[in-house]
Parts: structure tokens; sequence; C-alpha cells
């Protein structure tokens, strides 16, 4: 994702410098100024969504959550500022459950980590926080009459983030979640926007609630293999196989001690960007069949651990990485590969210790490239779909004789992905919430 950026041309512009941090941050900690927040905003027109397609029957309208957009203003870096907040959210209040998990849009203009985790967020009752601190050229684009007047200069994204996790914590009159109990608040980020929290992190270190605690609780960088300093609040970092396919993994080591609580978790299998729920990749752009591996699934499991180790100091387990070799002379890949080309080590699941595909990366684009793709891929042209389809995986299913031979027959089969299954769940790497999901995967495995 960050490779491509946004839709538009001016999208691509400022994906390096958008999170970056103030120069002119305080020497000490402060309470945070607070940003500004509108009431709803209903108009003109519509609404730059911001999140891509989910399935049918696993959508907002299914769990009962409505998306409202509110216009956020203040001062950051001795500038003013104006740009857009989304709040998804229980229709019912009754059902918050009092985590916010927060994040800077991405530039490809999706709030990726509510993506990924969205069966898991809604069910658990927690509200989307999405905040808009890239260029905003495709909205203005999308809906000029809408967006025209919102403005964020360079070197502002650290400070609004801040300033509006402090408003959505505070007991502000203009607070959009005002009259709701915040527990914990979440700051996660994918690939770019993984990028602008890591970025964030000096802001963390000095912007403060009035009590003088963190605004934010603990931190969720996925897809980004970057070697982050410690801080005062628990961070489960989440390499994805594309950075360790490209030898871009952290070398920094778990802790548990106040001020270094940390994870690496990585879910072998697992590509830097999600095809499973993306409708925007049928018809399939890339050269291979996208994988349907569920990043989500797994994604959750790290934020459920990381909501638990901010909201009752459990501590997470620990969990191997996923082996890298380094030599492309034995299997074309850095990483260590099984007799199926699957990776070995990380964080094991059925669709991989029980296989009946190759989960590989990277993709790349179709040649001729394919007609009639959706327009937020054609928009990227050739070369850039290449570059999308890098960042996806791919999926080839095990011959017939190889399933045989592996598992028998399909009972076999699925008794042992259900057994599995649970081994894992009872050690914390797999969630009952998408059980059903896995299962189903395994019963659509034909022999």
């Amino acid at each position: 994702m960050c490779a491509v950026g946004g839709v538009t041309t001016a999208g691509l512009t400022t994906v390096a410098a958008q999170g970056r941090a103030s120069a002119d941050l305080p020497q000490a900690p402060v309470v945070s100024p607070f940003a500004t927040a509108s009431a709803a905003v209903t108009g003109p027109g519509e609404m730059f969504p911001a999140l891509m397609s989910l399935p049918a029957g696993d959508d907002l309208a299914h769990f009962g959550y409505d998306a409202t957009e509110y216009v956020v203003s203040g001062t950051a870096g001795g500038q003013p500022y104006k740009t857009r907040i989304v709040v998804r959210k229980p229709a019912d209040d009754i059902r918050f459950s009092g985590i916010v998990l927060a994040e800077s849009m991405h530039p490809s203009g999706n709030a990726w980590m509510f993506h990924f985790t969205h069966t898991y967020t809604m069910a658990s009752g927690y509200i989307g926080l999405e905040i808009v601190t890239s260029d905003l050229a495709q909205l203005v684009e999308f809906n000029e009459a809408r967006y025209k007047d919102l403005r964020i200069a360079e070197g502002q994204a650290s400070e609004i983030i801040a300033q509006v996790g402090a408003l959505v914590r505070s007991a502000r009159p203009d607070n959009p979640l005002a009259g709701l109990p915040v527990r914990k608040m979440i700051l996660a980020g994918t690939s770019a926007s993984a990028g602008v929290l890591i970025r964030y992190l000096p802001a963390h270190s000095v912007y403060r609630l009035e009590d003088m605690t963190p605004i934010y609780d603990g931190f969720l960088p996925t897809s980004n293999g970057a070697n982050i300093p410690p801080t005062d609040v628990p961070m489960i970092q989440v390499p994805t196989t594309t950075e360790a396919m490209r030898g871009v993994v952290p070398t920094r080591q778990d802790g548990d001690t106040p001020g270094d609580q940390f994870r690496v978790y990585e879910f072998p299998g697992m590509p830097h960007i999600d095809t499973r729920n993306v409708d925007a990749v049928r018809p399939n752009p890339c050269r291979y069949p996208v994988t349907l591996f569920p990043m989500g699934a797994y994604m959750s499991v790290a934020l459920h651990h990381l909501v638990e180790w901010a909201v009752t100091g459990t501590v997470p387990p620990r969990a191997d990485r996923m082996l890298v070799d380094r030599n492309t002379a034995n299997d074309g890949s850095l990483i260590a590969l099984d007799e199926f080309g699957n990776p070995r080590g990380g964080i094991r699941s059925p669709y991989l210790d029980v296989p009946s595909a190759k989960y590989g990366v990277p993709n790349e684009g179709a040649v001729p490239p394919t007609p009639d793709t959706v327009p937020w891929i054609a928009l990227r042209g050739v070369a850039g779909i290449d570059r999308f389809c890098g960042q996806t995986g791919y999926q080839i299913r095990l011959t017939d004789a190889q399933l045989r031979e592996l598992h028998g027959d399909k009972a076999t089969y699925l008794d042992k992905v259900r057994r599995r299954l649970d081994e894992l769940t009872s050690q914390g790497w797999s969630l009952p919430l998408y059980r059903e999901q896995i299962l189903a995967d395994a019963a659509g495995v034909e022999f």
C-alpha cells in the first residue's frame, strides 16, 4: 500500500512527509491542546466513505453500526489545520465497550485497520475513529463542495493525532463521543499509516491528557518491518510475509518490563495487503490467483491481545518468528519454506499446518493487463497495478495427488483442521469468533 499511495496523482505526493513529527515538539511532557469538532456533517452530497466494501452480512448494517463524519480544526506546527474524522460506532450506545480503535486514514483512501478487523471490532462493540492526516486531494475530487475548505500542511499529522485523541477523551461538549466512557484507546496503522503511527511516537511522549497520562494506551503497527523504539504503553507489531520475503523484519526482541511492553507477531501466509475482502481485486488484476488467506482473522488476534494487555494488564504470549534463511538459491525466497512452498516458523494456522494450498508472496501484475478492472485499480496504470500486485499474495491449490497423500480423504482433512484449530485457539492464536469462517474455508476444499 505504501508504494502505491492514493488513487490520484496528487494523493501520491505527501506519503513520505504526511506523518512527520513537528520539529518543534515540547521539550517536556505537556497537556495536549484539543482539536475543535463541528456538529455531525450531513452534506452537501455524499461522504467520502474511506471504507472498502465489506462482505454482505458482515458489514456496518449487520452489526448495527453508524458512520458519522465531523470536521475538526486547530493549530499544529504553528499553522491552522482543518480536516475530517469519521466515527464508526454502535447505533445503540449501550453496546459500546469503552475501547476506541483509532487510525490515520491510509493515503489509498481506506481505513484499513478497521477494514482488517471489522468483524472482531464490531462484534466487540469497539468504536472506530478514522483521522485524515494525508493529502486531501482525493476527498476534494470525490466531493469538492463538501471538502474544499479542508487544509493540512506538512508536519502537522502528529499534533493532529494527539489533539483529536485528547478531544475524544475529554469532557468537552464538542467531543463526538460526549457521554460515552472511553476506557482505552488504541492507535493502529498499516503500511503507510503504520509509518504515520511510528512518526507519531515522539509526540506521544510529550503530549498528554489533563492528568498527564498517555492519550493512546497501545499501538498496533502492521505490515511494517521497521525496528521501532520503545514507548511507555504496550505495542504489538505485525510484519507480514511480504516484509519477511524482502528481508525487512524487526530485530527488536519482545519485552515485558515497563517502557518495553512489546511483541512481534508474524503470521506466515499473511500478505501486505488484504485481497480476501476487497472487491476491487475482482476481476483479478494480478498474474496469479489472489490469496484468500484471512488477514482479518489474524490481525484481530494481535488486536485482541493488545487490548487485553492495555485494559487488564494480561501479558500476551510470546511467539516464534518466521524463519528467514536469506538464501534464494534453494527455493527462490529469503524465507525458509516447507516442501509445499509455505513459510516455516511464525504463528501457525490450520492453513499452513493442515495445508491445501501454497500461500506465496509476491504476486505480480497480469500480462497482458486484465481488462475492465475497477477504477480503484485501473487508475494506477500498468506499472502501478504491478506494484500493487507485488504487495498482495497468491494462493495455488495443492494437486489432487498431494492432497490425497497428505490427508487421505476430505473427512480426515476436516478432522485434522478442527483438531489443529482447537489447539491454536487454546494457545491464544485463533479467536473463537472466526472458527466457523476457518472451518468453512476447509469445507470448501475439494479432493
